[in-house]
């Protein structure tokens, strides 16, 4: 591969800003519902589970008490 076709490469465009939101917008153009819901509902795991690592590593000694969500 040679420096021109290195440059040409879409992966160097989606380094900005700009081109990070057209491969977002790009990506959810050619996505069904479906995926969409299934991306949305793996987030909303990996949140869950960082949210309940920071509460035991905060709580989980009996030292402090357990804060209510306000």
């Amino acid at each position: 591969m040679n420096k021109v076709e290195l440059y040409a490469h879409p992966g160097w465009r989606w380094c900005t800003a700009e081109g990070a939101r057209e491969q977002v917008l790009r990506q959810g153009l050619q996505s069904t519902l479906r995926e969409k819901l299934e991306w949305l509902e793996d987030a909303e795991t990996l949140t869950l589970r960082l949210r309940a690592g920071r509460e035991q590593k905060t709580y989980g000694d009996g030292l402090c008490p357990k804060a209510t969500p306000g």
